[in-house]
C-alpha cells in the first residue's frame, strides 16, 4: 500500500528540463500541491514515517518547506516555526551560514522560537547538497534544542546532501 501511495506522489512531480538553467532537471512540486488528495497523502506519509516520535514543533525552511511544514505541524498537533532568509524575521534572530556553488547564504530563526528540551522536525520539499538543512540544524542547536528528524519530499541522491545531516534521522519520500 505504501508503494502505491509513493507511486501516486511520484506521478505528481513534474520534470522540467533545463530549468532554471541548461543541464538542470528541475523537480516541480506544484502539481503535487494542486492535488489535494496527493498533498494530504504526502503529509500522512511524513507523519507515518515519524512513527510517533515525540516532537514539540515543526520547522519549515523558506519557502517551499513552509507549505509542507505547516501542514505536518497541523497533522502532528504541534506548532510551526519558520526558518527564513536573512532580514525577513522581525525580532532578534540567530543566524547560520552555508556555502553555495559561488559564495554563501544564510538562514535565520527567532531567538525565542525554541528552548532547552525542545525536539523539532525540520521539513523542506527537497534535499540537494544539504547546506540549507545543515544550517537549519545549527540554528536549532543555537536555540539549545534538538533536531529529532529531517523530513524531505524529494532526495536528489547524486548530490549526497543527506550525508551532511548524519547521524540525525532523515526521512525522504521520493529518491531521484
Amino acid at each position: 500500500m505504501t508503494e502505491e501511495r509513493l507511486s501516486l506522489l511520484r506521478e505528481r512531480i513534474r520534470d522540467v528540463p533545463d530549468f532554471p538553467k541548461e543541464g538542470i532537471l528541475f523537480r516541480d512540486i506544484t502539481p503535487l500541491l494542486a492535488d489535494v488528495d496527493a498533498f494530504r497523502m504526502c503529509i500522512q506519509l511524513m507523519a507515518e514515517r515519524l512513527d510517533g516520535a515525540p516532537v514539540s514543533s515543526v520547522i519549515g525552511i523558506e519557502s517551499r518547506g513552509f507549505m509542507f511544514g505547516a501542514a505536518l505541524a497541523d497533522k502532528l498537533g504541534v506548532g510551526f516555526i519558520p526558518v527564513r532568509k536573512p532580514g525577513k524575521l522581525p525580532a532578534a534572530t540567530y543566524r547560520a551560514e552555508y556555502d553555495l556553488e559561488y559564495g554563501s547564504d544564510a538562514v535565520e530563526i527567532h531567538r525565542d522560537a525554541l528552548g532547552p528540551g525542545d525536539r523539532v522536525v525540520v521539513v523542506d520539499d527537497l534535499i540537494a547538497t544539504g547546506g540549507t538543512a545543515k544550517a537549519t540544524g545549527e540554528l536549532v542547536k543555537q536555540c539549545d534544542a534538538e533536531v529529532a528528524a529531517f523530513v524531505f519530499v524529494i532526495n536528489l541522491l547524486a548530490l549526497e546532501g543527506t550525508k551532511k545531516l548524519a547521524p540525525t534521522p532523515i526521512i525522504t519520500l521520493l529518491d531521484y
